[in-house]
């Protein structure tokens, strides 16, 4: 099934996000690091302004600038109504209300967007769908990190899943997953299994995370 833009919900998070989430320290964003799935994110645009090398992976990125603009304007009221609805799930601590969230979201997005022709050109910004073959060789990056794609979504399934990282593996040197819970934050059989999966070949490691937006959502799969 050829991949849809419509089905998708974009939202963005920042550099600031991104280096707490996975734990990146300075030495860290020193390396060759891919991102897969970041989507909308100005993790790309802001970590190269400062001079690191980041590569991003998404299938949006098939698609033009008007396109992805069109879909982040048809989705942002629905997504902060969702918000709105169901605030009891976050914590409100690092983004203290619905207003700032949207406008850290949003401020990201248009980061992105401002970004993306540029990215595009200097191969910043790949077209690529997990678990295809990527088109770089073995080892080419010394981090790969997915933020709130793989384990979260459950219904992709097991091989989809195991797949996909195996993909990310055979490119990375090591992949950093956040979270490790599904989309209610629960932690599921089919997250246990991946685990138990690369366990049989790989260092697995799982490191709480000094973010927390989504409650029980603060730890981080690391797999070497």
């Amino acid at each position: 099934m050829a991949f849809r833009l419509d089905s998708v919900v974009p939202w963005g998070r920042n550099l600031a996000e991104y280096r707490c989430i996975f734990q990146l320290s300075d030495d860290d964003m020193k390396k060759e690091i891919a991102g897969f799935g970041d989507g909308p994110a100005s993790f790309n645009y802001e970590a190269t302004k400062q001079g690191y090398t980041v590569t991003s992976f998404d299938p949006i990125y098939c698609f033009s600038k008007s396109d992805i603009q069109s879909r982040i304007d048809e989705v942002r009221g629905s997504v902060m109504e969702q918000m709105k609805q169901n605030m009891n799930n976050y914590v409100w601590t690092q983004i203290k209300s619905l207003d700032e969230l949207e406008e850290v979201r949003m401020s990201a997005m248009r980061m992105f967007l401002s970004d993306y022709a540029s990215g595009k050109k200097e191969n910043r910004y790949i077209c690529h769908e997990l678990p295809e073959r990527l088109p770089y060789s073995d080892k080419t990056f010394d981090i790969g990190l997915s933020s709130h794609f793989l384990l979260m979504y459950t219904m992709l399934g097991y091989d989809f899943h195991i797949k996909a990282m195996t993909e990310m593996l055979r490119v990375c040197k090591e992949i950093r997953i956040f979270p490790i819970v599904d989309l209610d934050a629960n932690k599921t059989e089919l997250i246990s299994s991946v685990i138990d999966y690369f366990k049989q070949k790989h260092h697995v490691e799982i490191v709480s995370t000094e973010y927390e937006f989504q409650k029980g959502a603060n730890k981080m799969l690391i797999i070497r």
